[in-house]
């Protein structure tokens, strides 16, 4: 019975893929569900801050919900930054 199952599966299915793990897709998928969710978040505490007139609080958390999204939503920002600061300090990066 276990044969006659496994011979009518298609062999695509049961064989291995040759490529490796493509994270490319998964990122974009993180970034369409987390992006508008980080914009919504930061837009409710932003205008928190505003209603309460804490100023100083509100800027501070724009410049860093700036950063973290850059960091988000810009691909590759971390690897070229790390790449720049070790050609800045003369160490040779391929």
């Amino acid at each position: 019975m276990l044969h006659h199952i496994m011979a009518s599966i298609p062999h695509e299915i049961l064989a291995a893929p040759d490529d490796e793990l493509q994270t490319d897709q998964l990122a974009d998928w993180l970034r369409q569900i987390f992006g508008p969710l980080f914009l919504v978040i930061v837009s409710i505490v932003a205008i928190f801050f505003l209603f309460t007139r804490e100023i100083t609080r509100f800027v501070q958390f724009i410049v860093l919900a700036i950063g973290i999204g850059v960091v988000f939503y810009v691909p590759n920002i971390i690897e070229t930054t790390a790449k720049a600061i070790a050609r800045a300090l003369g160490v040779d990066v391929s």
